[in-house]
Parts: C-alpha cells; sequence; structure tokens
C-alpha cells in the first residue's frame, strides 16, 4: 500500500538513529555529493572508455539513455518504493528512514541530499542490477556507458530536489517548483516527479489543475 505521510510542516531535524556515528551518515552537503559522485561518475566513465575500451559515440549514446531512464526510475523509486508502507512496524522504520522523515522535516537542509556512504551503496546494488539485465542481452560491456548517464541523471535530480525546497523558484521553472510542493504539502498521494512532470502525466498522478 502506498503512505500516507504527513504533510505537516515541521521545523529542525529528525533523529534517524541513535547512534552517534549512524546519526552522521544520514547527512551531508552539496560540497561533499558534488565531490564524491562527480569522481565516481568520472572513474566510471574512464573504465568505459580506457579500460573497457568502448566506442566514444556508444558511450555517449548509453550516458544519454542512461539520464533519460533515470527520469522514469525516479518517479517509480519515489513512487512504489519511497512511499511504500505497510503496518509491520520494519516497514514502517523502512520508510521513516528513507522518505518519511523527508516528509515531516522538508527543509532540513542536511537531509536534501543522498549521503555518500548509503548513496554509493545504492549505486552498487543498481549497478548490479543493471550488469545482469545488460548481461541477459549479451551486451554486458554496455552498462559501463549507461550506468554513469544513469547516476549523473540522479545527481542533476538531487540538486533540483535540493533546489526546490530551500530556493525561491526561477521564472522559468515555477511550475517544477510548485509541482514538489504539492506533493509535500497538499497530494502526497501525486505528483512524484520532482526533476520533471512527464511520468506524472503519463501515469496519471499529476495533481488538480485548481
Amino acid at each position: 500500500m502506498e503512505s500516507k505521510v504527513s504533510t505537516k510542516y515541521a521545523h529542525g531535524q529528525a533523529q534517524i538513529f541513535k547512534n552517534p556515528f549512524l546519526e552522521r551518515l544520514t547527512k551531508t552537503n552539496p560540497l561533499s555529493n558534488a565531490i564524491v559522485y562527480g569522481l565516481t561518475i568520472t572513474l566510471l566513465l574512464y573504465y568505459a572508455i580506457g579500460v573497457q575500451k568502448l566506442n566514444l559515440l556508444y558511450t555517449i549514446a548509453l550516458f544519454a539513455f542512461g539520464m533519460v531512464f533515470w527520469t522514469f526510475a525516479e518517479y517509480i523509486l519515489h513512487r512504489y518504493v519511497f512511499h511504500w508502507v505497510t503496518e509491520a512496524a520494519w516497514s514502517k522504520r523502512f520508510h521513516f528512514i528513507m522518505h518519511g522523515s523527508h516528509h515531516e522535516y522538508p527543509r532540513d537542509k542536511e537531509r536534501l541530499l543522498m549521503p555518500p556512504v548509503p548513496g554509493l551503496i545504492l549505486a552498487i546494488l543498481l549497478f548490479g542490477i543493471f550488469y545482469v539485465v545488460f548481461w541477459l542481452f549479451n551486451i554486458t560491456q554496455w552498462v559501463y556507458g549507461f550506468f554513469p548517464g544513469f547516476f549523473s541523471g540522479y545527481l542533476m535530480y538531487s540538486f533540483v530536489h535540493r533546489a526546490t525546497h530551500v530556493m525561491r523558484p526561477p521564472k522559468r521553472f515555477k511550475k517544477l517548483w510548485l509541482h514538489h510542493s504539492l506533493h509535500h504539502y497538499k497530494y502526497p498521494d501525486k505528483a512524484f516527479g520532482v526533476s520533471n512532470r512527464f511520468w506524472d502525466r503519463v501515469f496519471g498522478t499529476m495533481p488538480p489543475k485548481q
């Protein structure tokens, strides 16, 4: 079932873990993410071209496809993973760690981005899934061009998401800013797209026009 997360505005920060070390790992800042994730993407591209000898044009095409595919993954993950919760205690705990705390404290600047340690763990998991998919089609080498684009799509999405919470909307992106605000404060079961509204239109989860 999908959660009906709280739309109550709250100041301050949630406490996710009692252990100070684990609690620290749930927080980050834009510079840390840009350096860690940016370096990871650069190394992946180097590996694709320099080690795997992937054709440059193939790499560019796969990179672009990966970025576009991220927008779909963004919608699916937000709607069906981050907003999924049952009555089971472990499910509620998972939901709170992954997304519930963000809905309760939407302006907690230290948790508007995925911290590097859990972020890289999830990246390794997703890379493994994509590797298996490409392997099934006997094009394993292509994953090294696709995944850097997918990861770059995530990185850009994450900074757009942060901006919607801490910055006034630029004139050209007012509708996108409003879209995410409606998700937080009025329609938690709609407006799952953050970097775009395309997939909400496709799957019928646009908030009412009025």
